[in-house]
């Protein structure tokens, strides 16, 4: 029942939708009109029906294994450090773009309103990188 084509879906529906049209995209599978084009379709889809036609000539995707649901906290940091990067790139983009659009270099204040915002992103010291790898290595003897 779950498959019929008049079944509607929601928003955790379109984000997986997005995610595959998104990883097709990075594959080289689909030019940027192509991708613009079935993300427009996906973002207004209201039925599993809506979805099909965006991925009627793609590949399905190929099963990754799933990753635990507890990451460990050396990759946790990872990845906060990828979006306050990604994050700060943007906001520097941002800034220069208002800069020369309204004329006024106050909009380079965003720069640091965001680096604060974001929180640190500098290592920690030494002592509590040592304290972690312990643990994480204690656990990995202890089977967690």
């Amino acid at each position: 029942m779950a498959d019929s084509p008049d079944i509607r879906i929601g928003t955790a529906e379109r984000e997986t939708a997005m995610r595959r049209l998104s990883d097709h995209f990075a594959a080289g599978r689909l030019s940027v009109a192509e991708f613009d084009e079935r993300s427009a379709v996906v973002a207004g889809a209201v039925t599993h029906g809506d979805l099909v036609g965006v991925f009627a000539d793609l590949p399905e995707p190929a099963t990754q294994p799933q990753q635990s649901a507890s990451s460990s906290p050396r990759q946790r940091r990872a990845g906060r450090a990828e979006v306050r990067g990604a994050a700060m790139g943007l906001t520097v983009i941002v800034a220069l773009v208002l800069f020369f659009v309204l004329h006024t270099w106050l909009w380079f204040l965003l720069i640091p309103a965001a680096a604060i915002l974001l929180g640190p992103s500098g290592r920690r010291d030494q002592g509590q990188r040592r304290r972690e790898e312990r643990r994480e290595r204690r656990d990995r003897r202890r089977g967690r």
